[in-house]
């Protein structure tokens, strides 16, 4: 079983850049490192025969998953999932004879989306930073409130993404590193004073790119700073600008939720629905604190 997830694993890192990005080659292979150890530990060797592959031995990872590598729920399915593909690569190609999957029914759990309320957003973006690395760090990360944009895609975004609409007004227009979705989203003005800030630095000459974005880890690392010295006390981290994006800045302005699905590239029109429920979920807690103020 191993050998065909390495091969599987070999073919994907081959298309990196054209069908897939390297943020998915490299959780593919994570996954493959968890069903070596797994087997090690569980089963005490170091691989197993298509055929001897049953739903205890899925139940066994899932286990093992969230007890020995202490994964999360969300996590623990995600890596299964990857795990999915190559037992249905193999049952396509009629190297096994049934699917061990077909009785395992588990569902993601519904996870807290992080965002800024406007105004923790607010005193984020007017927050006056005396190290220039926070101030930097900020900066992309308020980019990306009003743009949508992930790390992967602000990290790749070059000049040539910033290009002129219909309507003559300059839009990013990208296909989005995960799903390989159009995203096309206009530039606000103050995302456009970002871009212009930047248009001269060092770093985005020598790359090619729109701004300084260091490593996704580092970035993280920064905004636990750049939340303390602003009074947040959320746990933020870069996915955060993206769902700040979806809810403060589009959907609590009246923008309506298909079009923040479109800009935001997503493939599946449920994800954007979640955005809108935690909107309608704020007003109506800040509805009911005005009412009881009235009273």
């Amino acid at each position: 079983m191993i050998e065909v997830f390495i091969l599987h694993n070999e073919m994907m890192k081959s298309r990196v850049g054209i069908d897939f990005s390297k943020s998915t080659m490299t959780r593919y292979n994570t996954t493959l490192d968890h069903i070596q150890n797994f087997l090690q530990h569980t089963y005490n060797r170091q691989d197993i025969f298509l055929h001897q592959i049953q739903y205890g031995l899925i139940t066994d990872l899932e286990h093992y998953l969230k007890v020995q590598r202490k994964c999360n729920h969300n996590s623990t399915l995600k890596y299964i999932r990857n795990f999915r593909k190559i037992i249905n690569l193999t049952v396509r190609n009629d190297w096994m004879d049934k699917d061990p999957f077909k009785a395992y029914r588990v569902k993601l759990k519904d996870t807290k989306r992080v965002f800024l309320t406007k105004e923790e957003f607010k005193a984020l973006e007017e927050k006056q930073f005396t190290i220039p690395r926070l101030e930097q760090v900020r900066d992309v990360f308020v980019f990306c409130c009003y743009t949508g944009l992930s790390y992967v895609d602000v990290e790749k975004l070059t000049p040539k993404d910033i290009q002129k609409g219909l309507d003559g007004e300059f839009w990013i227009m990208v296909d989005r590193a995960k799903t390989g979705n159009p995203s096309n989203v206009p530039v606000l003005p103050k995302a456009n004073q970002l871009v212009l800030k930047y248009k001269n630095d060092p770093a985005v000459l020598n790359e090619g790119k729109v701004l300084p974005v260091i490593s996704n880890q580092r970035i993280n690392a920064y905004l636990k700073e750049v939340a303390t010295i602003c009074g947040i006390e959320k746990r933020l981290t870069f996915h955060a600008a993206r769902h700040t994006f979806a809810t403060t800045i589009t959907l609590s302005n009246g923008i309506p939720v298909e079009t923040v699905s479109a800009m935001l590239g997503h493939k599946n029109f449920r994800t954007t629905q979640i955005y809108a429920k935690v909107v309608l979920e704020k007003i109506s807690k800040d509805m009911n604190a005005l009412s009881k103020s009235l009273s």
